[in-house]
Parts: C-alpha cells; structure tokens; sequence
C-alpha cells in the first residue's frame, strides 16, 4: 500500500496526543488522534517482558488499546520509530485486538539482515522488511484521518530512525532525549555518530516552537520523568548538541561515551521481535517459542 496525503488534509492542525510511560523501560508510547471518535495512530508501543523467566504479558498495550476505546478512535497506523533494543514492540498484538497497518523506515532492511546473521535466524526469515504492513520512504506523506503526517528519515542511532511529524508535534523516536539527559547513542551496528549529528540539525532547524516527543526519558536524580520539550529548549540546553557544539566535538563526546556504556538489558529479545514487527519467532517442533542468546557476539 502506497501511503498518499488528501489535498484536504491540514499541515497545521494540532494533533491530540495522549503519553503512556513505562517506568520498568522508561518507554513513552503514545496515541496521535484528529478528535474523539476519529482516527489515531499508535507510536512505540511497548510488550511488557520479565527477562527473569522470559514471560510477557500485554498490560501496557491494553492500557493503549482501552484509551483507544475510551475515545471511540478507529486505528490507522501501528509506528515504530525504529527497531528498538530497550522493549519489545506490541504492534503485532495491538493490530490483532484494533486493526491498523504496522509501519517502520524502509531502511529496516539493512536492519533485519544485520541481525540475521547476529541471530542465524530461520531460511524462512526474509530481511525484506515484508513482516510489516508499510514502508517509509523519507519524506513521505501519509494520513491519520484529518491529520497530515510526515515521516522524516533521521539516522545515527540506528540506520532506520524514523521521526514522524504532524502538525507542530514531531514524534521523535530515539534521536533526541530531554535536554538534561542528551543524545542516543551510535554504537549499535549501523549506528553513525556523524549522521545523528545531522539528523538532530534536522529536527533543530524546525521552527523554535515545535514540540518533540521524546520515546524515552532517563531523569537525573530529582527530576520526574518527562517527555515533551520543544526545539528553542533543546537548541538553548541539550547538554550533547545545543547551538555552538560542532560535529567534530559532538563526535568525539558521542564516541567516547558509547565506549563506556553497556549493552541495553532487553536488546538481544528486543531486536528478535521488533525486527519481526513485534511478532514472535516460530514455534518450534515442540509447540514452544524461543528466543535465542548468541555468545560473545555484541
């Protein structure tokens, strides 16, 4: 499917927006809707899994699906800013309990054949990103309902990164925290500290008043958890990239901190299922599904 904009869609409506934190991920998911009883996208959302016994249960995302239900809001779009490392994705189950298509960057391909190998996943898993429903080109338009939407390629992070504008909001994915908190890090395969910097100019050269979402929050001690800023405070205070850091410093601040930080407690589940559109492996010959842990690897 070709997503296309209406000629009557706005460019400047505002969006509503409801915020889900997950404090076991410090994940923020969110639904994006036109108006109560009209149409809404999902953002990020999260599969709550116990790492300790390897099982998942579907709390948070029934947490979305109620709101949804709560509004009446008929569900267009399941999107994921990018195969994430820190959760596991609902978007496969969301999508069986409210329809909707499940959307990421095209660029997840490179994504999928990277972990692959990592994984020696099964012949039958094809890195052509045909596990979900839509593919973002860069720039592309799409709808939900009234609202117009544009999907900004944004890598560094991971080579897929995807943000999604409507309106004055930008839903931001990974690229950007809270000012006090900084920047994502570059050192997952395919992460690129040089095209991150770019890719925040991008979303910091957006007019001073747009609002960023952010996908995670890490508060300093003292701090709640926050996920909104706007692009004037992150160009005035993000303690990685405000105005004045060059992209040889942001760089060399970026690559030495990577170097000191360890691997995301979730990333080897994570990336299995969030490269399959949240969905699961296959069961194997005893009916069970596993998820696989390769050694020394990462």
């Amino acid at each position: 499917m070709t997503a296309t904009a209406s000629p009557i869609l706005s460019a400047t409506a505002t969006p509503q927006v409801q915020a889900f934190f997950d404090p076991a991920t410090w994940t923020v998911s969110y639904v994006v809707f036109d108006h109560a009883g009209g149409h809404c996208a999902l953002v990020d959302s999260v599969l709550d899994f116990d790492p300790k016994s390897g099982r998942t249960s579907t709390r948070s995302a029934d947490t979305l699906a109620a709101f949804v239900k709560e509004q009446a809001l008929t569900v267009q779009w399941i999107l994921e800013t990018h195969a994430h490392a820190d959760h596991l994705s609902a978007a496969h189950y969301l999508r069986k309990q409210l329809g909707g298509q499940i959307a990421i960057g095209a660029a997840i391909t490179g994504v999928q054949n990277v972990f692959k190998a990592v994984f020696h996943l099964e012949p039958e898993f094809h890195p052509d990103g045909r596990q979900f429903d839509h593919l973002f080109q860069p720039d592309e338009v799409f709808a939900i309902g009234d609202l117009r939407v544009q999907a900004l390629s944004l890598p560094g992070h991971t080579p897929a990164c995807m943000a999604y504008q409507v309106g004055n909001a930008v839903f931001v994915g990974d690229t950007l925290f809270m000012p006090d908190v900084g920047t994502a890090r570059c050192d997952f395969p395919g992460g690129n500290a040089h095209q991150l910097y770019a890719s925040v100019r991008k979303l910091l050269d957006l007019p001073t008043d747009t609002r960023l979402y952010m996908c995670h929050d890490y508060p300093p001690e003292g701090r709640d958890a926050a996920w909104v800023s706007t692009v004037a405070q992150q160009r005035a205070s993000n303690i990685h990239v405000h105005d004045g850091v060059t992209e040889d410093a942001f760089v060399a601040m970026r690559s030495q901190r990577d170097a000191g930080l360890a691997m995301p407690t979730l990333i080897l589940p994570s990336v299995q299922v969030n490269i399959r559109a949240g969905a699961m492996p296959p069961a194997e010959s005893d009916g069970r599904v596993y998820l696989k842990v390769p050694l020394n690897v990462l």
